[in-house]
């Protein structure tokens, strides 16, 4: 169970987030508040893995919030408001969710936590100082590597492949390595696009020239294996025998 906490100003918003919570088995609710300074104890005492944060709130805002409990928790940021996503991946967030927001959205969010406070118990890794790759906004994501926040279009996406504690995009222009899950970044990436074929790769479906047997021929050259696991839901999405 993740142990979680809803912030939000405004009491219709964290009614839905209650519900939303109490919906996904995975999930505890510890406390609900409408006053980001009154959260902030709770969260310091470190009774709290995971916050569903709104940004804009008068007496406090959500980036303020972020710098105060100095990453005691994760977060997933919740607002009206996009202006605010490109700072927020300096604070490490898992997701950013824009009101309205739908179950689904939420479920997904919640699923990618899930993946990533599981990956950090068991490799004992501090999750507070893993930069992860965000969520995608439109056609495109942000992935944080080392020294920048870098904006990656879909369509110039390959594939990404697993490297041990690290992953590495493959694009059109450059090869980026981020320290992150391949199974968190496949709950972010738009499933019409993006398909897992191996447990070590996600290829674009559009990057795909010819498939051989259990082998991908991309149209950069590349060649990448089809893991039994993935190779009956893979042939099926393609509609290919």
């Amino acid at each position: 169970m993740i142990r979680c906490i809803v912030i939000d100003d405004e009491p219709w918003a964290c009614a839905l987030l209650e519900d939303y919570v109490r919906k996904i088995p995975f999930l505890e609710l510890v406390e609900s508040s409408s006053n980001p300074i009154d959260a902030i104890h709770k969260i310091q005492n470190g009774d709290i893995e995971l916050a569903f944060l709104d940004i804009q709130m008068p007496e406090l805002t959500g980036i303020q919030l972020m710098k105060i409990i100095q990453n005691k928790c994760r977060v997933i940021l919740t607002t009206a408001y996009s202006d605010y996503a490109l700072e927020s991946y300096d604070y490490n967030v898992i997701d950013y969710l824009l009101k309205p927001i739908s179950f689904e959205r939420f479920f997904i969010a919640a699923t990618k936590a899930k993946d990533i406070l599981t990956d950090n118990l068991e490799t004992k890794t501090a999750s507070s100082e893993l930069p992860r790759t965000n969520i995608h906004l439109n056609e495109f994501i942000f992935v944080k590597t080392d020294k920048k926040t870098v904006k990656l279009d879909f369509s110039d996406i390959i594939y990404i492949e697993s490297l041990r504690d690290y992953i590495a995009f493959h694009t059109t222009k450059e090869k980026l390595l981020v320290l992150d899950s391949l199974k968190a970044v496949e709950a972010t990436l738009p499933q019409q696009i993006f398909i897992r074929v191996h447990k070590s790769f996600i290829v674009s479906i559009n990057a795909i020239g010819s498939i051989e047997r259990n082998r991908i021929f991309l149209r950069d050259q590349t060649i990448i294996p089809i893991g039994e696991t993935y190779r009956d839901n893979f042939m099926r999405l393609l509609n290919v025998g």
